[in-house]
């Protein structure tokens, strides 16, 4: 099984050992396009791998600070009171680049830059790129997401 996110379509796919495709979502990537270099707010190409998974269990909706739970779960209201917040909602698979030069190590590490494939609001829009490096999904999604793949997963990100 792997992932293959497609940044021009504003897609990513899950597909099968056999290479089928499994499940298609619509998602948000960078508003500053592709990019691999640290404090671009860019999303970063390549092969990645799931490093981490995190947050099973939690509600859908739960916000995170850090990686963590904060115990909020987000609403029209709680959004309200905190404007400009970058939302992480519902569960987080953190990528780590595989290929050293391009996405892994020094200024160009993926996993340092803390990129994940994470929630965000419903309220907004997928298919148009809007995050600030991350891959953002609706929170179904990334929750049937997080149960079909193990930490391990190949993810490719391509233009």
């Amino acid at each position: 099984m792997y992932i293959c996110i497609d940044i021009s379509s504003q897609r990513l796919g899950l597909f099968g050992d056999d290479g089928a495709c499994v499940r298609r979502y619509r998602i948000s990537t960078a508003t500053k396009g592709p990019g691999e270099e640290k404090g671009s707010y860019q999303t970063p190409r390549g092969r990645h791998i799931i490093r981490a998974r995190i947050g099973a269990g939690v509600p859908i909706g739960a916000a995170f600070r850090g990686r963590r739970p904060t115990g909020e779960v987000w609403s029209p209201e709680l959004a309200a009171a905190t404007p400009g917040r970058d939302w992480i909602l519902t569960r987080i698979l953190w990528l780590s680049g595989t290929e050293p030069g391009r996405n892994r190590l020094g200024q160009l590490d993926s996993m340092q830059r803390y990129i994940y494939i994470h929630g965000t609001p419903d309220t907004e829009p997928m298919g148009v790129p809007r995050s600030i490096g991350c891959v953002r999904m609706r929170n179904q999604d990334v929750a049937e997401l997080f149960d079909l793949v193990p930490a391990g997963t190949v993810v490719e990100i391509v233009e």
